[in-house]
């Protein structure tokens, strides 16, 4: 950061840069924060299409018949709709999401075998 500007605006301007590239450059982290919050409405899209169509497909192949199986696809599912009314970070959205799925595979493939 240059430290001889004076102005206000741009000593906040050139943190925020730093700030940003420093995030963009971590390849550690599970959810790059820059990359989810800067494409927040695609990312949105997106969980809630997955997560209702791996939904539907899991009830379909038999979790019907199951008031357990019903219990473990709603719950995660109401979560991350939940968080995502609620305008959370994305990476709790995303967290959620991921656990969403798991949990229908998981379905899926038991009332498959």
């Amino acid at each position: 950061m240059n430290n001889d500007t004076t102005n206000p605006i741009e000593l906040i301007l050139a943190e925020a840069r730093d700030k940003k590239a420093a995030q963009a450059s971590n390849p550690n982290s599970f959810v790059n924060e820059t990359v989810n919050e800067h494409n927040r409405h695609f990312t949105i899209v997106m969980v809630l299409l997955v997560v209702g169509c791996l939904g539907g497909v899991a009830v379909g192949l038999g979790a019907l018949a199951s008031t357990f199986q019903i219990a473990l696809l709603v719950f995660p599912v109401m979560a991350t709709l939940s968080l995502l009314l609620a305008v959370q970070p994305m990476k709790y959205i995303m967290a959620s999401a991921v656990i969403a799925c798991l949990i229908d595979l998981i379905i899926i493939a038991i009332n498959i075998l």
